[in-house]
């Protein structure tokens, strides 16, 4: 890192380089306190109370970890019964929906089935109609028919009132 620091632009590299310092006098520090750690030099009172404090500080974390994870279950927990809910509402809604597509269905037929007797009766109003007005005609026919031989009739009665008269 010093090598590449070194062949930057002057403006970054002063900088670069100060925190490279300041980054290798950190590690000096550590590995020198490391030493001292390792070398057992602590007294046996400050050694005890680290451990102290580990465990104080193990116990917490425990307590809060397991805090956590009380709240991470309810949590979980709640989300689980939402689920359900929701499925059991998801069901009965479906369970409604099929309820009313049958309903349609049958609602469906039945209008199938009347538009089907309605066009029956059409038809046969249709030929009804025909049946009437083709009575309507041979009616008229009939009485023009009666009406003619009445008056043919009415002349021949009158020709032979006349020549009965006559002779």
């Amino acid at each position: 890192m010093d090598l590449e620091a070194r062949s930057l632009q002057p403006n970054v590299k002063t900088m670069l380089l100060a925190k490279l310092r300041e980054y290798k006098s950190d590690l000096n520090n550590l590995k020198s306190e490391v030493k001292r750690i390792a070398s057992g030099n602590i007294n046996p009172d400050a050694r005890d109370q680290l451990l102290e404090s580990g465990m104080a500080d193990a116990l917490t974390a425990s307590t809060n970890q397991r805090s956590r994870l009380m709240m991470t279950t309810e949590r979980l927990n709640q989300s689980s019964d939402r689920i359900r809910d929701s499925r059991r509402t998801m069901l009965e809604t479906e369970e409604l929906g099929v309820s009313i597509l049958q309903d349609l269905h049958s609602q469906r037929q039945a209008l199938l089935h009347a538009n089907n007797t309605l066009h029956g009766v059409d038809d046969n109003i249709g030929k009804s109609k025909r049946i009437l007005t083709a009575m309507s005609r041979r009616m008229n026919r009939n009485k023009w028919i009666i009406g003619i031989i009445i008056a043919v009739l009415i002349i021949t009665i009158a020709a032979v009132l006349y020549f009965k008269r006559v002779k």
